[in-house]
Parts: structure tokens; C-alpha cells; sequence
């Protein structure tokens, strides 16, 4: 591959990106375009009255897939970014007024553990290994490589993860594996959250899921110094340090295909001819706008979408002690919760909070004596519903909640506030319904059904973000940009 490969990326989100750095690593020729004006999709930021808040993701694991990028590009990563990892991975409340701190060092998450919840230090010792032997029996198979390649299934990893997968719990849900594994349900609550990690419900996704925990407590959680919008800016500089060139406010209309072949990307009237598309956009929107000459694959498309979320945005003019840079306050009725958000049931009145603040590791995202306050809260990815009655529904709860649990009038201390509902989500990133993770893995062959990183008929055509496989998330979304380039090197 040589500076005549020309390849396009539409999208400039984060697998776009990676991507990009890897295939200008390999020595190919690559314009990135997006329609934003800046770099990163969902990885975005704003700033109100002194007060700075990351919009979209706010936890951060597996960075060596960030190292990965700067070695590949043969960068000292200090040049550009930096991080630290975090003495404690999360703090727990729930509505009995327990309060349980997750440390990233095991032996003090177990004797916290021990103590809160009266469980043996056995059962999270082995619940923590067999975490950490799922996710290194189907890395190779589900994360690492395409799925849709018969090579991949001749790897001998492939063929350990294979031999496996009787213990990999593929046919029982994640709430079941939880509920045997611990007496206490508080526990169970809370290694059951791990099924939002994408987007998914506890009850349904498969067992196969309890592997998350092993990112978070077995390789540790991390804070970017400058916010998670220091990680699509420092990927940025170093990508255009290599020569990738970047079009930002440029709307490309159309990837150009002719019989089975990529022939480039319209940008209003203009064509411009390229070798190699990589369509970083939402697969559903790529399809119905971006490549209208092309058939669908419909039952790809027809998947269930994982959920989205209202997302508020407060300045707040207190600090609180008591919180950590991740909190997590529990609905007391968490299945009503996802009932609703994932069959259409009955709004439960008591929603399970995530509050991010960013202000307890970068001082400057906030006023002095004031916090940053990021709360998402889970909802449905569903065309016909109201957000904006939401919003104000959601909003009240919230403020109650946090209220009663933090003995603290919090809507007297909102000095600024913003919100992004569903479909200003759908609007500013095209991901279709405001999912935040594409399809949901609410079925043990979800994996299977995702997208292929290429596309099977049109040669140069290739696929990679969170609605794709491997699934969404950062790091998941860095290994797509991964998998697309060792494709496009390996066919070169």
C-alpha cells in the first residue's frame, strides 16, 4: 500500500479515526469527512457560565487500544495525551441508604464487599476469574477479528474460545448467572448494570456479558487528563501529524458505487474519486442515505436497538464530598425500569442515575465550590415518543431523588443546565432512534447479526463504528477501526 491508495472516511467518530491513523500508518493516502466541526461523533463537549461537560461517553477502559495507535503510528503518546488510573471504579447508592465504594484495587473491593453485602470473599474471587476467562476465550473471536471471515474460525485462539463456550453462559441471562452467583440482591444489582454497557437488559442479554466486569476490576477504569474530549483531540493532531487530511463541515451525500465496485463519495455536486470508502456513519443511516443504489441488508437493519438516554447537564454551586467522578443512585425497582426501556412496559417513577463529574479530577471544568454534573438517564431508542414531555418528567425524578438521598435541595444549586434527549442525539450523530450503542445485544446471536466490518458484494467498501461488529463503546469502536484496516491492508 502506497501513497495511490486513496481511501475516504465518512465520519470522523472515533473508529473513523483510528482507522484513518492505521491505514496512514500503512502508507495509504486518507480524507476524512464529517459533517460537524469537530472530530469525535458522540465524543463531544460544551461549555456554559465557567462550567465544561464531556456530552457523550464518560468512562474510560482499555487504554492500551489508545497506546496501540500511537505505536502504530511511531508517536510518543506523551507528545499528546495522558491519563491516570482511578483509585475507585464507582460509588454505589441505593434506597436503603447503602453506600458501597467499588475500589479498582481487588482485595479492598472484596473486604468493602464483605463488609456491605456480607458475601464471601469466595464467590467475588471466582465470579472475577471466570470474568477475566470469558473475555480471554472470545476476545479473538468476537472483539479482535471480523466474524464474518472463515479465517478467523481456523485461529487456534478461535479454536480454545470455541472449546469454551459451554462455560460461557450463552443460554442463561446475565441476571441469572448474577443471581447465582450472590445472595444479596444489591449485589446483584449492581454486577447487573453491566448489561448498559451496551445498551442492553440484564434480563435479556446473555450470561456471556459478565465478562465486563473484568475491563473495570481486573484491567482498571481511567480518567484522560483534560476530559474524554482530550482523546478524539489528541487522535486528531496525531492523525493529521501523519499527513491524513481532515474535512470537517462537509457533508458527503453519497458513497459512489458502480456494479460491485466503490467508485468514491459525492459532496454536493462534486465527486471525488477514491479507491476505498470506510463509512464510519450509523449503519442504519448509511444505508437509507448514504448508499440508496445499494439493496439493504434488512435483517441487520431490523435489529433491536439498544437504548439512548436524557442526558442532563448542570452546573451546580456546591461541591459534594460524598461523590466520586462516577456515582450510580439505583432505582428500587430495577426490572419495571427496564421493562419499560426495553418491551414498552409501565414508567417506573424511580429511574437509576449515573451522575458524572469530571471537576473531581480537572479542577478547571468547574467554578471553585461548584461541580459539573453529567446525568444520563437510561431510556428507550423508540420513534413516536414524546422527549419533550420526558424531559420534564425525568428531570423532576431525578431532582427528587438526588435530593432525598443527598439530603441536599439540589434545585435550589442548578446555576446553568442543558439537555440531549434522543432525537437531538439521532440529529447530531445520525444513529438511528438516538441509540447510543446501535443494536442491542439483547440475544446470544446479536454478535452474529451485527454488520460485517466490509461489505460482502462491493469491493472497497468497508464498514467500522459502534453500530457495526464489534459493537459500540470506545474501545469496542477502536477495534473496528482496527479490524477495517488490517481488511483493507491485508486486500491491498
Amino acid at each position: 500500500m502506497n501513497e495511490t491508495t486513496q481511501c475516504s472516511i465518512v465520519g470522523a467518530g472515533i473508529a473513523g479515526v483510528a482507522a484513518a491513523i492505521r491505514l496512514r500508518a500503512a502508507g495509504a493516502s486518507v480524507t476524512v469527512f464529517d459533517q460537524n466541526n469537530h472530530v469525535g461523533g458522540k465524543l463531544a463537549e460544551c461549555s456554559m457560565q465557567g462550567y465544561r461537560f464531556d456530552m457523550g461517553p464518560s468512562l474510560f477502559t482499555m487504554p492500551q487500544f489508545i497506546e496501540e495507535l500511537f505505536a502504530c503510528a511511531g508517536a510518543k503518546m506523551e507528545d499528546y495525551f495522558s491519563y491516570q488510573k482511578e483509585e475507585i471504579i464507582c460509588k454505589y447508592f441505593f434506597e436503603d441508604s447503602t453506600v458501597f465504594t467499588a475500589y479498582s484495587d481487588k482485595t479492598k473491593y472484596i473486604a468493602e464487599a464483605c463488609r456491605v453485602f456480607d458475601v464471601e470473599p469466595e464467590a467475588l474471587i471466582t465470579y472475577f476469574d471466570k470474568s477475566a476467562m470469558k473475555y480471554d476465550r472470545t476476545r479473538s473471536i468476537f472483539l479482535e477479528r471480523s466474524l464474518h471471515r472463515w479465517s478467523t474460525y481456523l485461529r487456534r485462539d478461535t479454536l480454545k474460545g470455541l472449546m469454551a463456550m459451554p462455560k460461557l453462559d450463552l443460554l442463561q441471562s446475565l441476571h441469572q448467572i448474577n443471581r447465582r452467583a450472590f445472595r444479596d440482591p444489591r449485589l446483584v444489582q449492581i454486577f447487573d448494570r453491566y448489561a448498559t454497557y451496551n445498551g442492553s437488559t440484564p434480563y435479556r442479554t446473555p450470561g456471556i456479558m459478565s465478562l465486563i466486569p473484568h475491563l473495570e476490576q481486573n484491567i482498571g477504569t481511567y480518567y484522560p487528563h483534560g476530559g474524554m474530549i482530550s482523546i478524539p483531540r489528541a487522535l486528531h493532531r496525531l492523525a493529521e501529524d501523519m499527513g491524513v487530511q481532515f474535512r470537517l463541515n462537509t457533508k458527503v451525500d453519497q458513497i459512489m458505487t458502480e456494479g460491485n465496485k466503490v467508485t468514491g463519495v459525492r459532496v454536493g455536486s462534486s465527486v471525488i474519486a477514491t479507491d476505498r470508502v470506510i463509512c464510519n456513519a450509523d449503519m442504519f443511516s448509511a444505508y437509507r442515505y448514504l448508499l440508496p443504489q445499494v439493496k439493504a441488508p434488512e435483517k441487520a437493519m431490523q435489529q433491536e436497538r439498544s437504548s439512548s438516554g436524557i442526558i442532563f447537564y448542570w452546573g451546580v454551586k456546591k461541591a459534594f464530598p460524598s461523590l466520586q467522578l462516577h456515582n450510580i443512585f439505583f432505582a428500587s425497582d430495577y426490572r419495571k425500569e427496564f421493562d419499560w426501556i426495553s418491551e414498552g412496559g409501565e414508567w417506573h417513577q424511580d429511574p437509576t442515575i449515573y451522575l458524572n463529574i469530571t471537576s473531581k479530577c480537572d479542577t478547571h471544568d468547574a467554578p471553585e465550590g461548584c461541580e459539573n454534573w453529567f446525568i444520563l438517564i437510561n431510556v428507550p431508542a423508540r420513534a413516536g415518543e414524546d422527549w419533550k414531555h420526558w424531559t420534564e418528567v425525568m428531570r423532576k425524578a431525578v431532582i427528587d431523588k438526588l435530593s432525598r438521598l443527598l439530603k441536599e435541595d439540589i434545585a435550589n444549586l442548578i446555576e446553568c443546565e442543558d439537555v440531549l434527549t434522543p432525537d437531538l442525539i439521532e440529529s447530531r450523530t445520525s444513529s438511528h432512534l438516538g441509540a447510543l450503542y446501535g443494536s442491542a445485544s439483547n440475544d446470544r446471536m446479536a454478535a452474529f447479526v451485527r454488520h460485517p466490518n466490509f461489505h460482502a458484494a462491493i469491493h472497497g467498501l468497508y464498514f467500522c463504528g459502534g453500530s457495526v461488529h464489534p459493537g459500540g463503546g470506545i474501545p469496542l469502536c477502536l477495534l473496528s477501526g482496527k479490524i477495517v484496516a488490517q481488511e483493507i491492508t491485508q486486500t491491498a
